[in-house]
């Protein structure tokens, strides 16, 4: 949520600034609802006053054994007033919130102008597509013939865009899992296990809801949400607290869970495999950090998402957002892209982004540089580290040989009883 003091000071600034994302805002709806609460408010704070100073004059007119009955009927006619406008400031008030809660957050200075992914930024590469001398199967085909992967079966109990893991396939996405946990502890991140539920304030918190409620899975007769990802709960860990000590600053956490998503809106793409589906494991990595420091912690963020591409020598590159492509609650977005043989171009595998201060403020998030200092809002940020079902995909079909069997990177043997290929 973006702070609602710099669209009274710096409207101009605000709307130009938006615009970057060429979508649309109904400031209009927006505005005219601040100045009509504004002025419910105000109506209801002289009420108030009002109030008192009737309240002061029936206690004098008691004192003085005067007739004070005039003066109670005007002040019970008063407090009927009083509990209209109070509804309706109410009123105003959830109106106002469900408008300013769809409005996305302010593009970093930094990011390039643009209106779709087509005018992203290459900011890097690492690595090299492997050439093969024999044509190149589909890690659909590679884990079929392999026994597993099986699409059959899963449609069979689940429907369309899921997939049942056999034997070695199991395996594999159980040993990438504690991989990527483990170097990411390694690095100076709190594992955590987080529920994979959770409630209707906690998707606002981080902006899910309430514009993206079409893509969430909710659980009937309750107010709970299956996770679209784990930066829900973990950035919630922290909801409505201020952090006391600054030098517990940035907040690295990190944590394995399932995501289920709608994929509402992505009908006819990606319908064959694993690149998208309605439920996956992902390893996410989520920070809190001082505003002065959210810049550099982005970076390694990012750097951190990387270094397991490269320690399992997948080809990728770094892509900058431009503002035309930023997700809803983003400030600054880095993709990382695997390359994927089959298709012959790079995949997202991991989304490093930072949030500023947006969603600490919809989730209350502060911290205090000492123990008399005002409270001030965190900067979140987050990404994947990494989405192991396309990491499954990327080694499928880059380590894949003309036989059919697939090689298994080298740090991740030891996690599978020291088996060097599938």
């Amino acid at each position: 949520m973006l702070d609602l003091k710099l669209f009274r000071k710096e409207r101009e600034k605000v709307i130009k600034a938006l615009a970057r994302r060429h979508v649309d805002v109904d400031f209009n709806t927006l505005f005219a609802l601040e100045e009509r609460l504004r002025a419910e408010l105000s109506e209801l704070e002289k009420m108030r006053r009002e109030m008192n100073g009737a309240s002061a004059e029936i206690g004098r007119l008691v004192r003085e054994k005067k007739d004070a009955s005039y003066a109670k009927v005007a002040m019970k006619q008063l407090s009927t007033n009083i509990d209209v406008v109070e509804a309706s400031v109410k009123d105003f008030k959830a109106r106002f919130s469900e408008a300013a809660l769809v409005i996305p957050n302010i593009p970093d200075e930094s990011v390039p102008d643009g209106e779709s992914e087509a005018d992203n930024k290459v900011v890097r590469t690492w690595g090299e597509p492997p050439v093969f001398d024999f044509e190149p199967k589909t890690h659909v085909e590679l884990g079929e013939t392999l026994g597993i992967l099986d699409f059959k079966r899963a449609a069979k109990m689940s429907g369309a865009r899921f997939v049942l893991y056999r034997g070695t396939g199991a395996r594999l996405e159980r040993s990438l899992i504690s991989f990527m946990l483990n170097v990411h502890t390694a690095g100076g991140y709190e594992e955590v296990l987080p529920p994979f539920m959770v409630n209707r304030k906690s998707m606002t918190g981080t902006g899910q809801l309430p514009k993206f409620e079409e893509d969430l899975f909710k659980v009937e007769g309750g107010d709970y949400y299956l996770i679209p990802t784990a930066e829900v709960p973990i950035t919630n860990i922290y909801a409505d607290e201020i952090i006391d000590d600054v030098q517990k600053l940035p907040v690295r956490m990190c944590a394995y869970t399932p995501c289920f998503r709608r994929e509402a809106g992505s009908y006819g793409k990606d319908t064959a495999g694993i690149i998208r589906q309605h439920q996956f494991n992902k390893v996410e990595l989520v920070k809190l950090a001082k505003p002065e420091d959210s810049t550099a912690e982005l970076e390694s963020l990012t750097a951190d998402a990387e270094s397991i591409l490269q320690k399992l020598d997948l080809p990728y590159r770094v892509v900058e957002l431009c503002a035309g492509d930023l997700g809803f609650a983003a400030a600054k977005t880095y993709d990382i892209e695997v390359w994927i043989p089959s298709q012959k171009k790079y995949r997202e595998i991991s989304s490093c982004s930072s949030f500023t201060d947006f969603q600490a403020r919809r989730a209350g998030i502060r911290f205090k540089r000492d123990k008399k200092a005002k409270p001030e809002l965190v900067h979140t940020l987050n990404g994947s580290g990494l989405a192991i079902g396309r990491t499954v995909v990327a080694i499928l079909e880059n380590f894949q040989r003309a036989d059919g069997s697939v090689s298994i990177p080298e740090p991740l043997r030891r996690y599978m009883n020291d088996r060097e290929f599938l």
